[in-house]
């Protein structure tokens, strides 16, 4: 059951393969022409504040795959530029990366990282006709335009998953908390009580937040008394960090659960990972994994920046993988029109999964569940 929902769920995920286009700018439409040698691609996400792990990480996944894509000899005979430009985790300073962008004549765009501001600049590139490929922006409406497609899972693939996992673990009573001014975690949140009441289970509690909350010790207390089994979190990393803390401090022991929102709480937490241990979420992407091509990239990045890298770089990685393939199918045509249609007739075998896309712009492609053990996030069959 497990993967046929999972199957079923990554049809929302991968924004990404949107690649080189951008007939409206004035780079798309001399590459389309062959008057250029360098097929430019836009990035937006963010690179400071509370979010910019997600920014940082889609970035750097996407330099090693064009450094990767350049030293083998570029695309079609071009080689790739990547632009990338930071919005905070902002809506209106992601439109305005945007703009800035495609005044620098960009082919394709990759992002925005976050569903918001996704969503906030697909308005825009659906009205220049450029290509847009979300690595990570899960929320449904991502994908609403017919110029955008995404990488990663949608919010309510996650939440349906979610809960069909959590039952399979014999957990029946859940309590969730989730950020009811955050399209990403409500939709996730929508979905997981739907589908896990349908499943014969219970939410004992369902608390909420808002945005910059950080002390959780009253939703945490009712849930307590609640008499649940399991505590569902579909929220970002940021916050997982501050209740997992604050459920100790409570004497709150429920085994924890989340989403690809997770990626990211190990290095919030500073590797001390005590309280959420056995923590486990969604996710295309384990660094761990023995697969040879993950650890030849987890390699690369290791030797580049430093780190180990999340589902964000694995993201990032892809959609600019997704980029050559739509460019090599369309035979060097960088016109929007040729790269939306490539879209669809690529199959991509990359970090986060094999995958294709439909004309929805949705990914076909399987996930897998991560649990973390002593500081790492280890693959769960």
């Amino acid at each position: 059951m497990l993967k046929r929902f999972l199957a079923l769920a990554v049809a929302g995920t991968m924004a990404l393969t949107m690649v080189g286009c951008g007939g409206s700018g004035e780079g798309g439409d001399a590459a389309a022409e062959g008057g250029s040698d360098v097929i430019k691609i836009g990035g937006i996400g963010p690179l400071t504040g509370d979010a910019a792990s997600y920014g940082v990480s889609t970035k750097n996944g996407a330099e090693i795959a064009v450094e990767e894509i350049n030293a083998a000899g570029g695309v079609e005979g071009m080689q790739l530029e990547l632009l990338f430009e930071d919005d905070e985790c902002d809506e209106q300073k992601s439109v305005n990366a945007y703009s800035t962008l495609m005044d620098q004549g960009i082919n394709v765009l990759v992002g925005s990282v976050t569903s918001a501001c996704s969503i906030a600049v697909s308005g825009e590139s659906q009205k220049d006709g450029i290509l847009q490929i979300t690595p990570s922006g899960s929320a449904k409406e991502c994908t609403a335009t017919p110029n955008a497609f995404r990488i990663c899972f949608t919010d309510p693939l996650q939440g349906q998953v979610m809960a069909q996992y959590i039952t399979e673990q014999g957990l029946s009573k859940a309590a969730v908390i989730y950020n009811n001014g955050d399209e990403y975690s409500k939709g996730i949140h929508d979905a997981f009580v739907e589908k896990f009441a349908e499943l014969g289970g219970q939410v004992v509690a369902d608390e909420s937040f808002t945005t910059g909350d950080v002390d959780f010790k009253t939703q945490l207390t009712k849930i307590k008394g609640s008499g649940a089994d399991c505590l569902f979190l579909p929220f970002y990393y940021t916050e997982v960090a501050y209740v997992s803390e604050q459920a100790a401090s409570l004497g709150l022991g429920l085994p924890m659960f989340g989403c690809d929102g997770w990626d990211g709480v190990i290095k919030q937490l500073n590797g001390d990972t005590t309280n959420i241990e056995g923590g486990t979420f969604l996710t295309p992407f384990v660094p761990t994994d023995s697969d040879e091509k993950i650890q030849a990239f987890v390699k690369a990045y290791n030797e580049k920046f430093g780190a180990d890298p999340d589902q964000f770089a694995a993201d990032g990685y892809d959609a600019i993988y997704a980029v050559k393939l739509a460019v090599e199918q369309t035979g060097g045509d960088l016109s929007n029109e040729a790269l939306i249609d490539a879209m669809t007739k690529i199959t991509l075998n990359g970090l986060t999964g094999n995958m294709t896309f439909d004309e929805n712009g949705e990914p076909d492609k399987t996930a897998k569940v991560a649990v973390i053990e002593n500081g790492a996030y280890t693959a769960k069959s």
